[in-house]
């Protein structure tokens, strides 16, 4: 847990300089590239940041301290992680998403990369057979299901804000520029464009499953598996659905609680899988360009997680659960709704 809390902390500082646009260029990058190194020096901080979340930079000797303090098998893999993503930043800084490879480059320098780190942990703590932090292809598309579908959703905000990081290979193919599917007369072809990107991220729901399926702690199980599901849910609800151009699209604050008390094993896990590319496989439009892959892909998901009497365990509680569990969620609303909010925003995975 402190370890885990730790590569939180140094990676929101390497994030919140990223983030500073009051930071020139000439300075940030071989800021960026070095970070790592500042995890052995007591007094390096950084005082001129603008952006909200400065004070991790501002007390950085704290985190750095704590950083040295931690074994050094959780030191090498922080500090590697580190390095690595303060490198794919850098370069990104520079370039625009322009093929699908690149797209899943740069998810994986802001995601992917967490996915590794936080496997190579779990497996160096022995709360986790050693395969689990070996595997990075899969630890990998954990990271990147969840950065996909964050940026997927945040089209209209990133848009507000002057960030692009739909790839221009797909986006092209249905707009001029990218901020032309938010214009109304452009919305069928902007619903097709966002069906496509849908059906790409679609495509790490295996390797979730797999990589779930090898957990054996509970606790890490829970951390891993919230936020997954959470994913699916929200790319359910953002599938063949105008409202991405004109607004925040949302799972609702029970849907997040539920998935949260719901996914704490990998039948469950499968279950909901099931429920939720059901859900898109029924929203398909036959006219849609990607209606084939997308249908494919479904078909590969239902393999792995047909849930069988599984899906029986799932939603046939006993009525005494039920009304424990409703009662549960009347008497602690303002926490788990605290706690979902804060579970959402872990979906963001380039907030991590």
């Amino acid at each position: 847990r402190h370890a885990v809390c730790i590569f939180y902390l140094v990676l929101r500082a390497l994030d919140t300089v990223e983030d500073d646009m009051s930071i020139p260029l000439d300075v940030k990058v071989p800021m960026l590239q070095e970070f790592h190194s500042y995890l052995y020096q007591p007094e390096w901080k950084y005082m001129e940041s603008k952006e909200k979340d400065r004070q991790v930079l501002e007390d950085f000797p704290t985190i750095s301290m704590e950083f040295r303090n931690l074994s050094k098998v959780y030191q090498d893999v922080i500090s590697d992680i580190c390095h690595k993503m303060g490198v794919g930043m850098a370069e990104f800084l520079e370039k625009k998403v322009d093929s699908q490879h690149e797209w899943d480059e740069y998810c994986h320098y802001v995601a992917g990369l967490v996915g590794i780190g936080l496997s190579r942990l779990f497996s160096a703590s022995e709360l986790e057979d050693s395969i689990v932090g070996q595997d990075t292809e899969l630890a990998n598309s954990m990271g990147l299901f969840l950065q996909k579908t964050n940026i997927i959703r945040d089209y209209l905000e990133d848009q507000m804000e002057g960030r692009e990081f739909w790839p221009r290979e797909v986006w092209s193919r249905y707009a001029q520029k990218l901020s032309d599917l938010a214009k109304p007369e452009n919305i069928e072809m902007a619903v097709q464009c966002l069906n496509e990107l849908i059906t790409n991220a679609l495509h790490h729901v295996p390797d979730v499953l797999t990589y779930l399926s090898r957990l054996k702690n509970q606790s890490v199980f829970n951390f891993c598996a919230i936020p997954q599901v959470m994913a699916i849910a929200t790319l359910a609800a953002c599938y063949n659905n105008k409202q991405v151009f004109r607004g925040m699209v949302k799972i609702r604050k029970g849907q997040a609680v539920t998935l949260m008390m719901d996914a704490t094993n990998i039948q469950a896990v499968k279950a909901i899988m099931y429920q939720y590319v059901e859900e898109i496989y029924q929203k398909i439009p036959s006219t849609d360009p990607s209606s084939n892959k997308t249908q494919q892909v479904i078909a590969s998901i239902r393999a792995m997680s047909l849930p069988g009497s599984s899906m029986a365990s799932r939603h046939h509680y006993s009525p005494i659960y039920l009304s424990c569990a409703m009662l549960l969620a009347a008497l602690s609303w303002q926490y788990l709704s605290t706690l979902s909010k804060a579970t959402e925003e872990y979906v963001q995975a380039g907030e991590n």
